[in-house]
């Protein structure tokens, strides 16, 4: 599925990383660890193709990763891509059309109610708590089935003990349909099979 070749990461004029390789076979989750600053969030972008490399390249299925290849890529930075002016609902069937999904509303109503969110899908974004909001963005996880590769950024942060639970479901399901979940995290995680990756291990320090 995703691969990466020696790559290096610049930030400003210091060299995050260097030499990395990376593969991501169906049926993988992996979890990025490094210090504030090693380079986890540029790494996760470099990989969603949104960023460059500074040295290096990501592969799709052995081929350079291109526009028609992040098709096969779910990414969810920090930030959760919620439009504000729209309701929940609104704004979760928007991202379920623009990945070409059909019956965006539907989709939409059926992932909300797996993240707890059904009684808020008429609410305006803006209005939702930070909690809400979060797990309104990681609802694009349950808008299909398809065996994707999922790179998430934090994807925990300020969840509660339910809602991180429901969220180690989905990622755990997604692995046994033949998906593969990269992300990136501080917290201790209770997933099965996850394997940790040190990005201090290609410091360029």
């Amino acid at each position: 599925m995703l691969s990466a070749q020696s790559l290096a990461c610049r930030r400003g004029r210091r060299l995050l990383f260097r030499g990395l390789d990376l593969q991501m076979p169906a049926g993988s989750v992996r979890c990025l660890r490094g210090a504030n600053g090693s380079g986890k969030t540029s790494l996760l972008r470099i990989l969603a193709g949104l960023s460059r490399p500074e040295e290096g390249q990501v592969l799709w299925q052995d081929r350079p990763l291109d526009a028609a290849a992040r098709g096969g890529l779910v990414y969810i930075g920090h930030g959760n891509g919620l439009k504000d002016d729209l309701s929940l609902g609104e704004a979760l069937a928007f991202l379920a059309t623009l990945a070409g999904l059909d019956d965006a509303a539907g989709r939409s109503e059926r992932a909300l109610a797996c993240l707890g969110l059904a009684s808020r899908r008429n609410a305006a974004v803006r209005s939702l708590s930070q909690g809400q909001r979060r797990r309104g963005a990681l609802a694009r996880l349950a808008l299909d089935q398809a065996s994707r590769t999922w790179l998430l950024d934090e994807p925990y942060e300020a969840l509660d003990g339910a809602s991180a639970a429901t969220l180690s479901a989905l990622i755990e399901a997604h692995a046994a349909r033949g998906g593969a979940v990269l992300l990136a995290s501080h917290q201790a995680l209770a997933l099965a099979g996850v394997e940790e990756i040190d990005l201090q291990r290609w410091s360029a320090a």
